[in-house]
C-alpha cells in the first residue's frame, strides 16, 4: 500500500481584528446573520451568548440551567441551538431567537466540538473520532477516524463545517485541521502560530479554540479561550522556509 502524502500546510493573513471578552472560556462558536453565538465553559461559569461582532458586546446571555454543567460545542439547526456539555452526557437545546430552553438530548462519552453538514450533526469527543448524529433524534449514526499520513489525529476540539470539510481545532496546538468527513483524512492544515500575542495568554488553557464561518460573506473567524481578540482571517500559501 503506497504511503499517504503529507497534507499541505497553509499560513494565514489577518483581515480584521475584533474585541472579544477575555473572560470567555470559548468552547463553541458560530456566526449567524451579523452575530456570533458562543458557548463558554468552566463548571459554575458556563454560558450561552449572542455577541455583536463589531464590538464584542454580549447582547443576550443565558446561564440558567448551566450551573452544574461544563458547556462545550455549539451548533444551530433549523432555528434551534444545540449546546454540548463536557462530561454531563447531555446536549441542551434552545430557541435561537429567544434562548428559551426547548429540551435535551442524551449521548454517550464526552462532548467537545459540534457542527453539522446538510443532514447530520458532527461531534468531537477529544479522541480522533468524528461522530455523526441524527439532528432530529440525536441518535448516533456513524463515525470516521481522523488521520494524517495514516496516523491518528487526537484531541479534536471545536468544529466548523466549511465548504464540505470539517475544520477542527486541535487542543493545545495552533493548528486547524481540514478534514474530509467522508474518509476522515486530513486534507490540509492551517498554521496559526503568532496570531495571538503570547503576552495576552495569561494561563496555559488560553489556547486557540473557536472557528466560525460566515457562509454568505465567505468570512472565517477564529478566537481562543480567554483571548481578548477575535480575528477574521484568510488562509494563504505558507512561505517557503
Amino acid at each position: 500500500m503506497p504511503a499517504q502524502v503529507a497534507a499541505p500546510v497553509e499560513s494565514y493573513r489577518v483581515v480584521k481584528a475584533y474585541p472579544h471578552d477575555p473572560t470567555a472560556f470559548t468552547q463553541g462558536l458560530i456566526y449567524r446573520e451579523g452575530f456570533l453565538y458562543e458557548s463558554t465553559g468552566i463548571r459554575g461559569q458556563s454560558s450561552l451568548r449572542k455577541v455583536k461582532l463589531e464590538t464584542g458586546e454580549v447582547v443576550v446571555q443565558r446561564r440558567a440551567g448551566l450551573e452544574t454543567h461544563f458547556a462545550e460545542g455549539l451548533a444551530e439547526w433549523k432555528g434551534q441551538l444545540f449546546q454540548l456539555t463536557w462530561q454531563s452526557k447531555v446536549a441542551l437545546v434552545y430557541d435561537l431567537a429567544s434562548f428559551a430552553p426547548i429540551g435535551t438530548f442524551a449521548y454517550s462519552g464526552e462532548g467537545w466540538g459540534l457542527t453539522h453538514d446538510e443532514r447530520r450533526f458532527i461531534l468531537s469527543d477529544g479522541s480522533n473520532r468524528l461522530r455523526f448524529f441524527d439532528p432530529m433524534t440525536f441518535r448516533e449514526i456513524g463515525h470516521v477516524e481522523v488521520t494524517d499520513q495514516g496516523r491518528p489525529v487526537t484531541d479534536l476540539n471545536e468544529l466548523e463545517y466549511v465548504n464540505g470539510q470539517v475544520w477542527a481545532n486541535v487542543w493545545h496546538t495552533d493548528r486547524i485541521a481540514r478534514v474530509s468527513p467522508e474518509t476522515g483524512r486530513v486534507i490540509g492544515w492551517i498554521d496559526l502560530r503568532g496570531l495571538m500575542s503570547a503576552g495576552f495568554k495569561l494561563e496555559s488553557e488560553a489556547v486557540l479554540n473557536g472557528i466560525a464561518y460566515d457562509a454568505p460573506g465567505k468570512r472565517l473567524f477564529v478566537t481562543g479561550k480567554l483571548w481578548p481578540r477575535l480575528f477574521e482571517i484568510e488562509a494563504i500559501p505558507r512561505a517557503r522556509e
